[in-house]
């Protein structure tokens, strides 16, 4: 990764090339591996936010409302806010009228939008755990699935699309599930990590040292999360740094994931999650606050192979405390 100037715009800038280059099959990632990434139909969530951001164009080029487009499917004014957001599906009926409402009548547009709005309102695959996966977390489920790349920091635990099953029961059994939900929660986990595997989402991780010292189960847990990790990191579509204790300090005040996707009319999205509840970012200024945080810490933190060395040095020492 070339190194840039301090400001706050060159940060940014370079961050955005960064990520440009991670999610264009050919091009090296940071390690000076090549990067490809298999090109994935989008899942329902995604959809939704398509959509949503289509009709909210045809409403405004219509200079209609968002109330008249409520009064028009009998709803609500929040009710469209959710759906031009992505964040509610909507019904084909509820589209039918709004199209009509906004002026569309080419029978090739309607019909696209139409198949975009059934698409857009299928349950994803994670819909089968059922109670296990609260809205909030369905909903990142949905934007992980169909993301182009994913960066990520974290600063207590590994991420969790590099989890091992041992690693991952152990959080769990902190969390007191009860041991046949922490099965399925785990199994859950592992489901969320097939992109990673077969390839079809680049990942680029960046974590604390704190989290490889930190224990979490026993210490055979923890010696096979750091081998796994040492692993995955020759994979072509994953670039771990680790951010080293002598690093100091930095801007980054707690873990977060931006997601790029595919469609440039689906914007980055950020990610925050909470004990109980999760934060999206999705306003411009918001996540470029984000992206250069994340720029700051990819050149603070050690390269990818200094960063295995570091995952070595634990391993050698035996030293995961």
């Amino acid at each position: 990764m070339q190194l840039c100037d301090a400001s706050a715009q060159n940060l940014l800038d370079g961050c955005r090339r960064a990520t440009a280059r991670a999610v264009t099959t050919g091009v090296t990632s940071p390690a000076g591996r090549e990067t490809g990434v298999a090109d994935e139909s989008p899942g329902p969530t995604v959809l939704r936010f398509l959509l949503g951001s289509r009709l909210r164009h045809l409403r405004e080029a219509k200079g209609i409302t968002p109330h008249e487009a409520a009064r028009a499917i009998r709803a609500t004014d929040s009710k469209i806010s959710r759906i031009e957001l992505g964040r509610s599906p909507v019904r084909e009926i509820d589209a039918e009228d709004l199209l009509t409402l906004y002026g569309v009548t080419d029978p090739a547009e309607r019909e696209e939008l139409l198949t975009l709005a059934a698409q857009a309102g299928q349950r994803g695959w994670w819909h089968r755990y059922g109670e296990l996966v609260p809205d909030w977390l369905q909903t990142y489920i949905g934007l992980e699935q169909a993301a182009r790349s994913i960066r990520t920091y974290q600063s207590q635990f590994v991420p969790g699309l590099l989890q091992t099953d041992g690693y991952a029961a152990a959080l769990m059994e902190l969390a007191d599930f009860p041991p046949n939900e922490a099965m399925l929660r785990v199994e859950l986990r592992q489901d969320r990590q097939r992109r990673v595997r077969d390839g079809g989402l680049y990942l680029w991780a960046v974590v604390d040292e704190a989290v490889l010292r930190r224990r979490i189960g026993s210490p055979e847990v923890m010696r096979e999360q750091l081998e796994y990790l040492l692993e995955a990191s020759t994979r072509p579509n994953l670039t771990l740094q680790v951010t080293p204790f002598d690093s100091g300090g930095h801007a980054a005040v707690g873990s977060f994931s931006i997601v790029r996707f595919e469609s440039a009319e689906v914007p980055d999205m950020v990610y925050v999650e909470h004990l109980t509840s999760a934060l999206y970012i999705d306003k411009r200024a918001e996540v470029d606050a984000y992206l250069i945080a994340m720029e700051r810490l990819t050149m603070i933190s050690a390269q990818p192979r200094q960063s295995t060395m570091i995952i070595e040095s634990i391993l050698d020492g035996g030293d995961s405390r």
